[in-house]
């Protein structure tokens, strides 16, 4: 049986994610610096900003990976996240993927998208399980979904960088998130990758909500509706790609930086 988030977040506001006041600290360095950011369901934010920035320390807190020092988060208007551990986080639909693939490069592609289906029950307990036919069809919709139905008995291992990076997209799907908390998933793909990337993440949006955090600003162009721009542990801009490359702040403190 698929699990299903234990408390479905409410988005009568149509905002998924209340970020308010967020401060953390690690020996005195402030990784974010009361930092607000309101999330609406459904939409496809990136995120950007300079190294140091708070972007990953972020994205930590929203899973439970890091405790705050100040601040709230809310998933919908009754879910304290803060009141939530990693594993907790996860089963209420928030899923994250990391820059670096960790697919299981032995196993097959399907394989991989079954043992992310069970990862919720405890893996060893129903590995040898048969799946139903509800659990078949996710994963069928997933390989489709990600492009990768032709691959689906090829061993993880040689498939592309790309086409991991696709791979994890789908482990994350399998389990249904409501939201999903991308990092950087265009590093070190081809043009073609990048290109049917774009696509993905787009498709995957509205169903979904879907937080993108990217260094390559010709990626973010072409995803995104809305940029926020972090800067020292603070949202510094906020906009549409265009708004925030002309915005004199974002182009002194982090556009800026490029020659």
């Amino acid at each position: 049986m698929i699990l299903s988030p234990v408390v479905k977040p409410d988005v009568s506001h149509n905002v998924i994610l209340y970020i308010e006041g967020l401060s953390v600290s690690f020996d005195g360095f402030k990784a974010l610096n009361n930092l607000s950011l309101y999330i609406n369901d459904g939409e496809l934010r990136c995120l950007i900003g300079a190294n140091g920035a708070g972007k990953t320390t972020l994205m930590d807190v929203i899973t439970g990976k890091t405790k705050c020092d100040a601040g709230q988060v809310w998933f919908g208007q009754t879910i304290d996240l803060l009141k939530h551990d990693e594993a907790a986080i996860a089963r209420l639909g928030i899923g994250r993927k990391f820059q670096k693939p960790t697919v299981f490069e032995a196993l097959s592609v399907f394989e991989n998208l079954e043992l992310s289906l069970r990862s919720a029950k405890g893996v060893w307990a129903t590995l040898f399980a048969r799946l139903n036919g509800e659990q078949r069809d996710l994963i069928d919709q997933v390989l489709h979904t990600i492009g990768l139905t032709q691959e689906r008995l090829r061993p993880a291992g040689v498939l592309s960088h790309g086409q991991k990076q696709w791979l994890e997209i789908g482990m994350l799907l399998v389990s249904q998130p409501r939201v999903m908390l991308i990092d950087e998933p265009v590093a070190g793909m081809t043009a073609q990758e990048t290109e049917h990337t774009a696509e993905l993440l787009t498709s995957l949006a509205g169903e979904r909500t879907v937080i993108v955090v990217e260094h390559d600003m010709e990626f973010v162009r072409s995803i995104a509706r809305t940029v926020t721009v972090l800067h020292q542990g603070s949202v510094l801009a906020e906009g549409t790609m265009d708004q925030i490359q002309s915005n004199p702040d974002v182009i002194q403190v982090y556009l800026g930086e490029a020659p």
